[in-house]
């Protein structure tokens, strides 16, 4: 909980004392205006352009946060701001009369107001409503941030995001830009045919990723569930009951580290296309990606950073294995088990853990010396089994899996593959991960004997995709933590 400044709060709270004495209720239900700020605004600029000091017959009632306020005798301004943004009102003792004009002095930053009266603009150019009349919207009790153009502590920024948000239109305009991020990506999957759906958060087995998950107890089936890890096991099965194309947007939970680029919630899109490749799901991927960044930013283009993006497609594409050899002099499939490969790496003075597997060598390779390298979009292509337990193997090289990741501002943005639809493969898939597990392997993929079950009935050919939204955001609005456009970011608690 947030430490409360208990001399502002009885200040306060003695304010809004006396206006209930008056008769006056601080909090009432509903409020109707009649303009945004910036409507208002756009109102009196079309009648009469910018001329200073003119005067319009235009009556508004407008609503907003008292964002600053200035008192100055026998008149006051202050400004309100909404979602649009801000507008000035001005107030004078003899059009509001004597003792509205003095309940101004219990007026406090922070408060929600509601004014109405006939725009104007001053000499200095503002456009002004001058009220003749207004109501109390909501008492603030707590003073606003000290700095209104954006707080500086990043830990109070995140813990009380509502701060946050108050203080700084830029961050407002972030996730303003994540939910259109959003609904460009629902329409163009909607027009290309895909159903949303909805599967369980809650499962009896965490399934669909290499990861850990969080566990919890279901109190009414007196079972221990988890929060899921990926939503793929679910949505694959909807292929398997008749659905061709399907996607869901959905928030995904695993109980691992948190950095600049990883939050342990985290908010996904995944799609399942039957009679599709990887192939297939990487052009969609380039077409929807520069779509999604045209219709929020306006092109393809954009600044990340220190450099401009180009996600105009087609993007490049190379394999996993000549990313890796062209940055780390390391070819992996040269090194056919985890003993070589590991000694190779430690010939570069890698350090590595002894228990690593082939699969998260590779991967280890991949993120240090592949990855930073990434700045423009670009396909990885054909992965090492150990790494893709639910995807189709190579026909031409059974040591790799039809998988790709795409990757731009030096971070992974989707990961996709030919769906492995072989139950008996599948099951020998999962026997593996079950034994690596066993051997200390917490991220392993565990047996789902449902849908190993599921794929027995018969599933088609399908490419799925998993792409995350939030490191999308990121690029889009240029933010270098993960947790600069989630919400609200898991903090630890404090005693």
């Amino acid at each position: 909980m947030a430490e409360r400044n208990e001399e502002f709060y009885q200040q306060r709270l003695a304010k809004l004392q006396r206006l209930r004495e008056q008769g006056i209720d601080p909090y009432p239900a509903r409020f109707q205006r009649t303009h945004l700020a910036a409507e208002a605004v756009a109102l009196f600029q079309a009648a009469h352009g910018d001329t200073p000091g003119a005067h319009g017959d235009e009556t508004v009632t407008v609503a907003g946060r008292v964002t600053a306020l200035r008192l100055m005798g026998r008149a006051a301004f202050l400004d309100l701001r909404d979602i649009s943004g801000r507008l000035q009102a001005y107030c004078r003792v003899d059009r509001l009369g004597e003792v509205a004009y003095q309940r101004l002095h219990d007026l406090d930053l922070g408060d929600f107001l509601g004014v109405t009266g006939a725009l104007f603009r001053t000499r200095t150019g503002e456009v002004t409503v001058e009220v003749h009349q207004y109501v109390m919207l909501g008492k603030s009790l707590q003073p606003p941030p000290e700095k209104w153009h954006g707080l500086t502590d990043v830990e109070t920024r995140y813990r009380h995001r509502y701060l946050d948000l108050m203080s700084s239109e830029e961050v407002r305009q972030t996730f303003a830009v994540r939910s259109r991020i959003v609904s460009a990506m629902r329409r163009f999957l909607d027009a290309r045919g895909f159903l949303e759906v909805e599967t369980p958060m809650l499962q009896p087995q965490a399934g669909g990723a290499l990861a850990r998950p969080f566990v919890t107890h279901y109190n009414a089936l007196g079972q221990d569930f988890f929060l899921r890890i990926a939503t793929e096991l679910h949505l694959k099965r909807l292929l398997v009951g008749g659905f061709e194309r399907v996607y869901e947007i959905g928030r995904i939970f695993r109980n691992e580290g948190v950095s600049t680029k990883h939050n342990p919630e985290f908010t996904t899109l995944e799609s399942y296309q039957a009679y599709a490749d990887y192939q297939d799901v990487m052009a969609m991927v380039e077409e929807m990606v520069a779509h999604i960044v045209q219709e929020v930013l306006g092109a393809t283009q954009f600044q990340y950073r220190d450099r401009t993006l180009d996600l105009t497609p087609p993007w490049r594409r190379i394999t996993l294995r000549d990313a890796i050899l062209e940055h780390s002099g390391i070819d992996y499939l040269a090194h056919p088990d985890a003993e070589s490969l590991r000694a190779a790496m430690q010939v570069r003075e890698m350090k590595v853990a002894p228990t690593l597997g082939y699969g998260k060598l590779v991967d280890e390779l991949l993120s240090t010396f592949v990855e930073p390298q990434l700045v423009q979009p670009t396909f990885l292509l054909d992965y090492p089994v150990e790494l893709s337990p639910l995807a189709k193997r190579k026909a031409e090289d059974s040591r790799l899996v039809e998988r790709f990741e795409g990757f731009a501002g030096g971070m992974e943005i989707a990961n996709a593959f030919s769906e492995l639809n072989d139950p008996v493969e599948q099951r020998a898939r999962f026997a593996h991960q079950a034994q690596l597990h066993a051997e200390g392997d917490e991220e392993a993929e565990l047996p789902d004997e449902d849908f190993i079950f599921a794929l027995e009935h018969g599933m088609p050919p399908a490419g799925g995709l998993g792409m995350g939204i939030d490191r999308l955001a990121m690029l889009l609005t240029d933010n270098p933590s993960i947790r600069e456009v989630i919400l609200f970011p898991q903090l630890r608690r404090k005693e």
